[in-house]
């Protein structure tokens, strides 16, 4: 594996990321992470973030992470979700144009805070083929049967597994979406890492990686 630090535009902004690229020949799939909030120590290093890009690469993924606007190194100032969603597309951008990179199959994922911003960036970028989304601290209007994901513990006390259950149909959006309930995880997913990086990569590996990618339909 080859990481490399980083430094990518969001308008007028430099932002700092960390690109992470497997040691296998030929162009990868590549996947954007995004980090928890900003305002409650929301970084790129966090737990889950580290877990799942690891996990990616070690089944010859690529992933960049990187800290929203105001975090970190990057420039600017926490801007309630509108331009941490401007964010993520330009990552997303970013990733497509680099030559280690298929631009063909690019996901992007992101937990709590980073979920929501991710399915709300994700959904209607014709450039992400898939979007996974851990413990989202929200949902937005599926408008395309694009394949998705939302994982949540059953001790979530943030995002409660009855919340995300009320809405299970809207998701499967008639069958373009997945909904995975973990036994015992809470918000923080500490000791369950291992176990929700495995439902990520699985699903990325379906839809990015062995499977040829699928122009998106209207629901």
């Amino acid at each position: 594996m080859k990481q490399q630090k980083l430094v990518y535009q969001s308008g007028s902004l430099n932002l700092e990321g960390r690109l992470a690229i497997p040691s296998r020949a030929g162009a990868a799939a590549g996947v954007v992470l995004c980090h928890p909030h900003p305002l409650f120590g929301g970084t790129m290093n966090n737990n889950v973030i580290s877990a799942v890009s690891r996990a990616l690469v070690e089944k010859g993924i690529a992933t960049l992470c990187f800290n929203f606007r105001g975090v970190g190194q990057s420039e600017g100032s926490y801007d309630n979700g509108r331009g941490e969603a401007d964010d993520a597309r330009a990552a997303v951008s970013f990733l497509a144009g680099r030559e280690e990179i298929d631009s063909s199959r690019l996901g992007l994922a992101g937990y709590s805070f980073g979920g929501a911003i991710a399915l709300l960036a994700g959904m209607e970028d014709d450039t992400v083929k898939a979007v996974a989304a851990v413990s989202p601290a929200g949902l937005p209007e599926f408008g395309r049967a694009k394949p998705r994901l939302v994982v949540c513990g059953t001790w979530d006390s943030q995002i409660p597994v009855s919340k995300i259950l009320q809405e299970e149909e809207r998701i499967s959006g008639g069958g373009a979406g997945t909904v995975e309930i973990v036994e015992g995880a809470d918000h923080f997913w500490r000791g369950y890492e291992a176990v929700l990086a495995d439902l990520v990569v699985t699903f990325f590996l379906r839809h990015l990686v062995n499977s040829a990618a699928t122009p998106n339909r209207p629901n």
